[in-house]
């Protein structure tokens, strides 16, 4: 029978602590936590209270030295630039862990809770876990303080056309509106034949000239002007300026093409009638439905005019209307329109009922004409034409009435109307009463192109009841489902409480 020994365990020794008594286990200062952390404190000289600065129109706080950044809270952005306000007494000491601790958002209190190690009695490393306290002060920033002066701005992108209507830049002012491209502007100023928009830095304008040439058919000037410069130090202040002119050619212009460009855009006969507007010019031919797209650099290369202005225009009813089934087609001809239908029809003014007077003419619009209808269009037999190019072309040539769109009840579309669109702000100068009408003019012609209205935020009127997506005329209209639901963010969900917090 053996002799079973068990094994020997070994425990750590303990001593006292030299000021308290307390057992302990050994370490290089032989004092407990509690008696080295009463004698020791490794955040003294890093102060428990600081100022940051933010700037509350443009939501930017301020880092030294002379930087503004925006920051979400409680983003690694801000921990960053809290941690940067205390980095001379933090570089003494070991940072092991930041982190926020949450306040009010209205409270104007960031906390910021930081672990910290330090080497202190003999080798012994004390971890530390306190609590800093942000105090967010309101500053106007430079940028501010020249956007409230309404009078500073670095760059001015000056957007002109010369046309009498307004149509591309109510369709442009709703592009700007959908993809933002407002919101670095400082201001924005309409004048009689455009518009112009001031900026704090040439980045913001010459970025607001690209958007507008991808947009509309363009051309654009820069130029800039010496304000101030600095020889000592090789600095030099400017202030630019963008000259844009969009195309001087709106939806709806009866327009007349150099022969040279007809024959090179498919035999079209030089009569169009211009139907879009967008990144290109979209032009259809009345008598063959033959289209062609004219971008911003054939124009100014092959120049044409408008032929009518929106004012001439005149009723005609419709006295008798055929579809043509068969289209013939020149050699070379080019593409043909699928969703307009050709017809012949036989119209009379309006304002000529009394006399037998009556005028043959092609049209695009057979789809839409019915005898008895109203439709808009130019009489060019009885019109002054002043146009180098119809001046050249034989009289059989020139269409005697060029029709345009149907007419339909504008107080009863007025009416029925139940969305509506945002309008950018600006400053109206030297406006004119004809204003008013153009606009109504480009609501409708969202109503009736689709094409045009994919690119446009429109939203929904509630203050109207919502009916059928036809009147009883037959008027196109927008349907619920390309509607959005305007946003009203100062309003609060949260009751009244939640919107005194928002402001």
């Amino acid at each position: 029978m053996e002799y079973m020994t068990e094994p020997v365990k070994h425990t750590p020794g303990h001593i006292l602590c030299c000021d308290c008594g307390v057992p302990i286990s050994p370490n290089p200062a032989n004092i407990c936590v509690a008696c080295l952390r009463s004698k020791v404190d490794i955040s003294q000289g890093i102060p428990k209270q600081v100022s940051i600065s933010f700037c509350k129109q443009c939501q930017r706080y301020f880092q030294p030295p002379g930087t503004w950044v925006q920051c979400a809270l409680e983003s690694r952005d801000l921990l960053a630039l809290c941690l940067k306000k205390i980095k001379a007494p933090l570089s003494k000491v070991r940072l092991v862990d930041a982190s926020f601790v949450w306040t009010e958002p209205h409270s104007k209190r960031l906390k910021v809770k930081l672990t910290i190690q330090k080497e202190v009695m003999n080798g012994a490393i004390l971890q530390q876990v306190f609590v800093v306290d942000y105090v967010v002060q309101p500053q106007m920033c430079g940028d501010c303080h020249r956007v409230e002066a309404k009078d500073f701005w670095k760059a001015v992108v000056q957007v002109r056309q010369k046309t009498l209507h307004k149509k591309t830049f109510y369709y442009l002012e709703q592009l700007i509106l959908k993809y933002g491209m407002h919101q670095n502007t400082l201001r924005i100023k309409e004048i009689h034949d455009g518009l112009d928009f001031y900026y704090s830095s040439k980045q913001h304008a010459q970025k607001m000239v690209e958007f507008l040439q991808s947009t509309v058919p363009t051309r654009y000037k820069a130029s800039q002007r010496l304000i101030s410069q600095d020889i000592h130090s090789n600095t030099y202040n400017y202030k630019s300026t963008f000259s844009v002119e969009i195309v001087p050619i709106c939806k709806d212009n009866v327009v007349c093409l150099s022969p040279k460009l007809a024959q090179s855009l498919g035999n079209m006969n030089q009569i169009c009638v211009c139907i879009r507007v967008t990144s290109v010019i979209h032009l259809i031919d009345p008598n063959t439905l033959q289209v062609a797209d004219i971008d911003g650099n054939t124009f100014w290369s092959h120049p044409f005019n408008s032929l009518c202005h929106p004012k001439q225009l005149e009723e005609f009813i419709v006295m008798e209307c055929s579809i043509v089934q068969d289209i013939k087609r020149s050699a070379g001809a080019g593409m043909i329109s699928k969703k307009h239908t050709l017809g012949e029809v036989w119209v009379q003014k309006t304002s000529e009922m009394n006399t037998d007077k009556q005028y043959f003419c092609r049209t695009h619009l057979g789809h839409l004409l019915n005898p008895g209808d109203l439709v808009l269009g130019f009489d060019l037999v009885n019109c002054n034409l002043n146009d180098e190019h119809v001046n050249k072309m034989k009289s059989d040539r020139v269409p005697d009435v060029v029709l345009i769109k149907k007419s339909y009840d504008r107080t009863k579309r007025q009416r029925r109307r139940n969305w509506k669109l945002k309008e950018l702000a600006r400053d109206r100068e030297n406006m004119d009463t004809d204003d008013e009408r153009q606009y109504q003019d480009f609501l409708e012609d969202l109503e009736e192109d689709e094409a045009i209205r994919k690119n446009v935020n429109i939203y929904r009127d509630s203050t109207i009841p919502v009916e059928s997506d036809t009147d009883d005329e037959g008027a196109p209209r927008i349907s619920l489902a390309e509607m959005l639901e305007d946003l009203h963010i100062s309003q609060d969900a949260t009751g009244g409480e939640g919107e005194l917090m928002m402001t």
